[in-house]
């Protein structure tokens, strides 16, 4: 269902000096996995987890002392985030958003997707619609054009873009509607939410320490006593090499970039659109996010990559306890004075 955020995380006891791929677990842990480390000088000891969902590997780490609560608390993490996976995806015929895409209505709608509905609004309103969940019907038609090594006509795109107004989307506890021919797509607020539920679910069983990973990142407590959890975000333009590394601090970070899924080789268009153009837009090749959470963080990250550098500098600016990270299709970049970066 969604796309992979490109992070580089280090593992306890390891910096950021790997980078070949991507390092939040062990290289030999797979999805469904469950491993260990020797015993830290805390007592404790590192338990990692992973499994399927969003279309990619998730995992998560936490440091506890006793592995059954460390176990359950992965468990439980994995299970709210395959939930999530499950109520959102645009091709599971069994998910609520499937469903809504497929009818144009969605009875009984699940208290979560209304909390992610609601979300998606908000932010529309805050950019001016540069963030719209109603652009699948672009997504569509460049997927199926790509399909065939070409782009959609003009003309397709100028049909594609008469579908897509966030304001004709209707929501509330009963029912959720949308005008004839549209469809939404969650893939910049899913993921996000799934990281803040699966937060919840670990600290629920009493664990004060982790990193938790769905596509977005989100962390509790620090790595040892003396460290703080660290992601690295990729260079958009060299996978084997970062930008920075970011010091996590209870807050979620979350990544746009244009190169998660192309449709031209140039990266000029890709899975994130501009509604008013019915295209990708031209400047940023990546925007990173440091926000109190992660549904917040993965929502703004699409739309100040939408909105292009002066607009979303300006909005960062105006908002509480968040951090942002641009990097145009130069290299240029730009960033909030108060981003907690680290040279590790």
């Amino acid at each position: 269902m969604m796309r992979r955020r490109t992070f580089i995380s280090a593992s306890v006891g390891a910096a950021l000096s790997t980078l070949a791929g991507w390092q939040f677990l062990p290289s030999h842990v797979k999805a469904g996995a469950f491993t260990r480390s020797d015993i830290l000088p805390s007592g404790q000891r590192l338990y990692s987890g992973a499994d399927l969902a969003f279309g990619t590997t998730i995992g998560i780490q936490v440091l506890h002392h006793d592995q059954r609560q460390a176990e359950l608390a992965i468990q439980d993490a994995i299970h709210e985030a395959k939930k999530i996976d499950m109520l959102m995806s645009i091709y599971s015929a069994d998910s609520q958003v499937f469903q809504l895409n497929r009818d144009g209505r969605l009875a009984h709608p699940d208290p979560h997707l209304l909390v992610v509905l609601a979300e998606a609004q908000r932010l529309s309103a805050l950019t001016d619609g540069a963030f719209d969940i109603t652009v699948q019907p672009l997504w569509v038609k460049f997927s199926t054009a790509a399909a065939s090594n070409t782009l959609p006509s003009a003309a397709e795109v100028a049909q594609a873009k008469t579908l897509v107004n966030w304001k004709d989307l209707s929501a509330d506890a009963h029912q959720v509607s949308l005008k004839p021919g549209m469809a939404i797509t969650l893939n910049g607020v899913a993921q996000g939410y799934a990281v803040d539920l699966a937060l919840a679910a670990v600290q629920a069983r009493g664990i004060h320490n982790a990193l938790l990973d769905t596509g977005e990142f989100i962390s509790a407590g620090t790595k040892t006593a003396d460290r703080r959890w660290l992601v690295g975000v990729q260079d958009p333009r060299q996978t084997d090499v970062f930008t920075t590394a970011l010091q996590m601090d209870g807050r979620s970070v979350a990544t746009s970039g244009d190169y998660e899924t192309t449709f031209t080789p140039d990266f000029v268009h890709n899975h994130i659109f501009d509604p008013a153009t019915g295209d990708s837009p031209l400047e940023l090749a990546s925007v990173t996010v440091v926000a109190p959470t992660g549904l917040l963080a993965d929502g703004l990250s699409t739309a100040l990559f939408v909105l292009g550098s002066e607009k979303a500098m300006r909005l960062a600016a105006q908002l509480d306890q968040v951090d942002v990270l641009l990097v145009d299709k130069k290299g240029k970049t730009w960033k909030t004075p108060t981003l907690r970066e680290s040279a590790a």
